[in-house]
């Protein structure tokens, strides 16, 4: 069974160390404990004492001063790791922990997931290829040497990578080192971990690049286990659930998100707020439980995304300065049918080529698998046609040989209304309003990813007000922008009513519009 040495890298709050450690001991594992040597003496002594009779437990034999973005803190790591090898030789994996970390599953769970799989788990990445560094500096990380902390000595910091930038002081990689990036939170095998500690000793100008490189706890032991360990022993990836928001922040976690923590694909998560006395008390009961079942449903990064990008709705009404000029044409009429459910809208759009002889394109700058013509390549991907919106369509209008063309839009995309409205050739709206039961909710929760076949019925019950609201939002935003030629047909009307609002929309007699309005199923789910 696998027994882990768990690797504790901490700075405060020794109360909670204390409990962390003898939580995660009384399951039968380790522990190594690093306590930065910045933080008070009498934090680290009432640790230490506190512990002292826990054979489970060790420290790091030398205590660092940590800096974020410093090789301190990867040097910590070896020091907690090569005091776990020598105190656990019955540790078969060494899993990296912070104080803000807690288990989101039991320990029972977690020792049947390591030992189903054989591999090493850390996120590794190709440093140059990846897009892993979002903003920043980047290849500076790497080619000069940084000597100095950039949070508590900028000047310095600066003052040395300008002064080398200026001079041209670049330095190459290790000829034969590939170095990747991930988060610094894995968990290795021991023997991955033994290879790693014989390389820091035999390879000391890999080391010497490592200490002077930006943010090495990112690079160093994500670059070394690939290096030393067969690509299909390795899953790239962590086993700690973490987010960050838009601002390159931790997020953190409360009381009432002890469902959806449980529900991912993580053994841990970090990071845990300390205010949180009711979820640490439900996490740490967890962790010494046996028989309890998962239902893991992994949706909680997109969950995040969608709830926190509901205050953000900023949109871009204008035009580019290019496009002012760039008009689909004085006597062209662009119709376009708004529905949140797609499949209701092609069923109309259907209906609306067997009466008229209208062009229709279904969703086009919504689903990439939309049909449409080759157009040169303008065509090939949804950021193309939106970022060349109005050259498409008229190549579109052009490609028909017509001038009146319909195509559908979901809600969401007020920008792309906004901006077809404000052309100067003709624009008609017909938006389609449909019931959306709890079914229909829960069901587009799973299509979009918020939501899984595991989720929770209480993770539900939280998320489909959110996303009835978001819908009812998108509906009140084109309300709101007072565009003309706007029509509408709802699923609660009369087929009578329904076709008059057709009839405005595409310009054609009652009787017309009657036959494409009167499908029974035309808004079922």
């Amino acid at each position: 069974m696998a027994r882990i040495a768990f690797i504790l890298l901490c700075h405060k709050d020794p109360d909670a160390i204390i409990k962390q450690a003898e939580r995660l001991t009384a399951a039968g594992d380790y522990m190594a404990i690093h306590f930065d040597a910045r933080a008070k003496p009498a934090h680290f002594w009432a640790i230490r004492q506190a512990l002292a009779g826990n054979p489970n437990v060790t420290f790091a034999r030398k205590r660092i001063k940590c800096g974020w973005g410093e090789w301190s803190l990867v040097q910590a790591t070896l020091n907690a790791v090569s005091a776990a090898l020598e105190a656990f030789p019955r540790a078969t994996h060494f899993y990296m922990l912070s104080g803000d970390c807690m288990a989101i599953k039991s320990a029972e769970y977690v020792h049947e997931f390591l030992d189903e799989r054989d591999c090493d788990y850390v996120e590794s990445f190709d440093f140059f290829e990846s897009d892993w560094i979002k903003t920043g500096m980047k290849e500076d990380r790497l080619v000069y040497r940084h000597y100095f902390n950039e949070r508590t000595q900028p000047k310095r910091y600066y003052w040395s990578y300008m002064a080398q930038k200026k001079l041209g002081l670049t330095r190459d990689v290790p000829a034969d080192i590939q170095v990747q990036i991930g988060s610094q939170w894995w968990c290795l095998r021991r023997r991955t971990i033994e290879w790693i500690m014989e390389f820091t000793r035999t390879r000391k100008d890999v080391m010497a690049f490592f200490r002077t490189t930006w943010i090495p706890d990112e690079t160093f032991f994500q670059t070394l286990v690939r290096h030393l360990v067969p690509e299909d022993e390795i899953k790239a990836r962590t086993l700690t659930f973490l987010l960050f928001s838009d601002y390159g922040m931790p997020v953190t976690f409360y009381n009432d998100h002890y469902d959806l923590l449980l529900s991912q694909d993580f053994l841990f998560a970090r990071k845990i707020s300390p205010e949180a006395k009711e979820l640490k008390s439900r996490l740490g009961a967890l962790y010494a439980a046996e028989g309890v079942e998962f239902k893991v449903s992994n949706e909680g990064r997109s969950l995040y995304q969608f709830l926190t990008g509901r205050g953000r709705m900023g949109r871009r009404f204008g035009m580019r300065f290019w496009e002012t000029e760039s008009t689909l044409g004085r006597e062209r009429e662009l119709l376009i049918v708004i529905c949140k459910k797609w499949h209701v809208a092609k069923r109309l759009l259907e209906n609306v080529r067997q009466v008229t002889n209208i062009p229709a394109i279904e969703y086009l700058f919504n689903e990439e698998s939309t049909p449409l013509p080759d157009l040169g390549g303008i065509q090939s991907t949804l950021g193309k046609r939106t970022r060349h919106r109005r050259a498409l369509m008229r190549m579109l209008f052009d490609y028909f040989d017509s001038d009146r063309l319909i195509i559908c839009l979901d809600p969401g995309a007020i920008d792309l209304l906004h901006d077809f409205c404000g052309d100067r050739s003709t624009t008609r709206l017909l938006e389609v309003e449909c019931r959306f039961s709890d079914e229909y909710l829960t069901g587009h929760a799973m299509r979009v990813g918020l939501a899984g076949e595991q989720t929770s019925p209480e993770t539900l019950e939280r998320l489909l007000p959110t996303i009835r609201h978001d819908m009812t939002f998108e509906s009140d935003a084109i309300r709101d922008a007072s565009f003309e030629n706007l029509n509408r047909m709802r699923e609660t009307d009369s087929f009578e009513s329904n076709a008059v609002s057709v009839s405005r929309f595409l310009g054609i007699s009652q009787d017309k519009a009657h036959e494409i309005v009167s499908t029974d199923y035309l808004f079922a789910d």
